[in-house]
């Protein structure tokens, strides 16, 4: 099991980049939310990594922390998810996100995620719920208006980990109507 990899950042493209090992160029899988911390083209880069061997395949998958893959590999042994759907999962949520939303029983924080349906959320949720446990501090139940703020800011083209991200800066004491709450979430990504 190749566990973790070191080397020169070669080519990035969405989803999947370029690592130069040793003179060997291997293509690693990515979640899409790394794309932000990913190093220049020709520096070193540090992943933790998942193999997945098949017959007909030789896939290696890379992530930022050892907590990411961890929350990906309990994602493939949920029936229904494999590589590319806990990928796509984890391209939307961050792990404190989907601990929290599994750890609450919120499903429709998941099937907001591109190729997850209703019954594969809920799934999820299920399969997972003894398994992933809230973090500390997280906000498990959120008002109706910030299940709405979030679709809202998605349809705007934020992606989901953006939106849950702004909808968790606003202050304890803002406004419970969706109107004032969608500014004030929009006011997060105007910071500087």
């Amino acid at each position: 099991m190749i566990s973790t990899l070191r080397g020169i950042l070669q080519h990035q493209a969405p989803g999947e980049i370029t690592v130069d090992v040793a003179g060997v160029g291997l293509s690693v899988h990515v979640p899409s939310s790394l794309a932000s911390e990913l190093p220049p083209v020709g520096e070193v880069i540090s992943l933790y990594t998942h193999l997945i061997v098949r017959e007909d395949l030789l896939a290696l998958y890379g992530f930022a922390s050892p907590e990411q893959r961890e929350v990906f590999e309990l994602l493939l042994q949920v029936n229904g998810v494999g590589p590319k759907l806990a990928l796509a999962i984890l391209s939307h949520l961050s792990p404190d996100v989907l601990r929290a939303a599994v750890g609450s029983g919120q499903a429709e924080a998941l099937d907001r995620v591109p190729g997850v349906g209703r019954k594969t959320a809920e799934r999820i949720v299920f399969h997972l719920k003894d398994r992933l446990t809230a973090p500390e501090g997280a906000i498990l139940a959120p008002l109706a208006a910030d299940t709405e703020v979030l679709a809202a800011l998605s349809s705007l083209g934020y992606n989901l980990v953006e939106a849950q991200s702004a909808v968790q800066a606003l202050p304890p004491d803002a406004p419970e109507d969706l109107e004032a709450r969608l500014l004030a979430a929009l006011k997060y990504f105007s910071r500087p």
